[in-house]
């Protein structure tokens, strides 16, 4: 029995050392409707994205509007009709808040989805 208190105290020091090391990078992100939003999406490598390639390519693609939230951590954007075959509702993690006028940003190439919903 005491060598099992013993494995449950490290286990509990080294849950607590991690979890403080994650709150110092980790932020509550919230967005209200009707903000404006940068996509990301998730260069691989070898693959050329948005024209650009290796460490030039794109993290995130034009603004969109946010329609609705959905829960805590999902909302449902406005997409443009280029992307109408990928769906509206995206995680929190895969948003950035546009900063400045959304009228401003040079919008980039239209993107070209096909039937199994993947894009270069």
């Amino acid at each position: 029995m005491e060598k099992i208190k013993i494995i449950k105290d490290r286990l509990k020091t080294a849950q607590s050392r991690q979890k403080s090391y994650l709150d110092v990078c980790r932020r509550d992100l919230e967005f209200k409707e009707y903000d404006w939003v940068f996509l990301k999406v998730s260069p691989m490598k070898g693959i050329m994205w948005f024209g650009k390639k290796g460490k030039w390519s794109l993290r995130y693609v034009e603004p969109f509007k946010i329609i609705q939230r959905i829960g805590v951590v999902a909302y449902k954007l406005e997409l443009s009709p280029e992307m109408s075959l990928v769906h509206l509702v995206f995680h929190v993690s895969m948003l950035k808040k546009v900063v400045g006028d959304p009228s401003t940003i040079v919008p980039v190439e239209t993107i070209k989805v096909n039937e199994e919903l993947s894009y270069e």
